[in-house]
């Protein structure tokens, strides 16, 4: 499907009738929408369903991720946070005194301690609270352009 195609698909769903949204919806997922879908989240659902089809869905590791919330699990590593593999060192200067933080499977290890995250890290050293990453610098740089 061309980009135009897509782009004429979804400004046609904001004209479509409940029924016609209600067959997007069939079409889409192979299944009965909710019994109560208001019509706004059936052109929602539609649109996003197009789109994903189209422009391709979130990475497999989102989903994962999103599948052991919904179980209740924690996440260990949430989306778009740096990976830091075990064995790096970290050192962070703070009010003149050197810092160094080792990376183990368990967590990270400051002054003997082991810490969970680095963010515990970063309160612990600085006193307030931090993201950790940031605090360290090595939080993945945000696209900050528009469009």
């Amino acid at each position: 499907m061309s980009e135009n195609k897509l782009q004429r698909e979804l400004i046609d769903l904001a004209g479509a009738s409940r029924d016609e949204l209600i067959g997007h919806w069939r079409r889409l997922t192979k299944r009965e929408p909710p019994r109560y879908a208001s019509m706004e989240f059936l052109r929602r659902a539609a649109a996003y369903a197009m789109q994903e089809r189209e422009l391709g869905g979130p990475p497999q590791s989102l989903k994962r991720q999103l599948h052991a919330a919904a179980r209740g699990k924690t996440l260990t590593n949430p989306v778009g946070l740096v990976h830091i593999k075990p064995g790096v060192r970290l050192l962070r200067e703070w009010h003149g005194i050197t810092h160094e933080v080792i990376v183990t499977d368990n967590g990270y290890v400051w002054e003997g301690h082991t810490y969970k995250s680095l963010s515990a890290v970063a309160q612990a050293i600085s006193g307030a609270k931090w993201n950790g990453p940031r605090f360290f610098g090595i939080a993945k740089e945000r696209n900050t352009t528009n469009g």
